[in-house]
């Protein structure tokens, strides 16, 4: 059978939390409370996408953050503190989560119109479980209740870029062949993670990760600005490996057409 059978949706950036800007300005916050040390916005981005824990310790890796701890410090960053990180980072950001829980505009009309071709809804995050379990039923009262979703930390193996929380996703929904499945992301890591799964992977630009402003800020700037932010944001994307970029998940059905199309033809990602 040749059709699309099922979606892998990230969930911040993508789905709910517009410029995924919960968790960026909590990872400030945490280092500054655990250690006093100060990391910037965009340096809290660069790994985003990643489980939380992976991501503290790709940050402390990060050569500009990695020369300010040493000077501070006396060493790099070590194992145990990205514990106490992840410690002071945790109910922080559990209670951030709910404040950006609704879905972005459009996004439910295309997953409705992606479940009216039966297609299932499946879904993942950089969130670990006791994050997910105050998200889920937040979303949920929003409306967005996709048919499974998976942690960062339910499987033993890791998170992304790696292909286990996406093919998790494939064995929950029953789906037959991975050439069957489109992943939805707005990070460079959420893209690996479809590619390395076998799965179309189709990132978003402007609600996500690569822009990395909320609805009213990218709103606020000139036509120039976005169209420069914009063209930085695709070429992110493709340069991750994507095979389509759109702006947002509401602009997403003309490229699940044409794969469909192309799954028709048996072309596979």
């Amino acid at each position: 059978m040749n059709k699309i059978e099922a979606v892998v949706l990230d969930w911040g950036g993508t789905v709910v939390d517009y410029g995924s800007v919960a968790p960026t300005t909590i990872f400030v916050e945490a280092f500054k409370q655990a250690y006093n040390f100060d990391i910037s916005l965009d340096e809290a981005r660069v790994p985003m996408g990643m489980g939380k824990w992976d991501h503290i310790k790709t940050l402390g890796q990060l050569p500009s953050v990695d020369q300010r701890w040493s000077q501070q410090f006396g060493s790099a960053m070590s194992d145990d503190v990205v514990d106490e990180i992840y410690k002071t980072f945790m109910p922080l950001q559990k209670a951030k989560v709910v404040d950006h829980a609704k879905p972005i505009n459009g996004a439910l009309d295309t997953i409705n119109w992606l479940k009216s071709h039966d297609i299932k809804i499946g879904s993942c995050s950089g969130y670990p479980r006791e994050v997910m379990e105050i998200l889920v039923p937040v979303a949920a009262d929003y409306g967005y209740q996709p048919d499974c979703w998976v942690a960062s930390d339910d499987l033993q193996v890791g998170s992304r870029p790696g292909p286990w929380m996406a093919l998790q996703n494939v064995q929950k929904l029953g789906v037959n062949n991975v050439a069957n499945c489109i992943k939805f992301d707005d990070s460079a890591p959420g893209i690996t993670e479809g590619l390395n799964a076998g799965m179309w992977t189709v990132g978003l630009a402007l609600t996500g990760n690569a822009v990395g402003l909320t609805e009213q800020e990218w709103q606020a700037l000139s036509a120039t600005e976005q169209a420069q932010l914009k063209l930085k944001a695709y070429d992110t994307l493709y340069q991750a490996g994507a095979h389509f970029v759109v702006d947002s998940l509401a602009d997403a059905r003309g490229v699940v057409q044409k794969i469909m199309a192309l799954r028709v033809r048996n072309e596979r990602p």
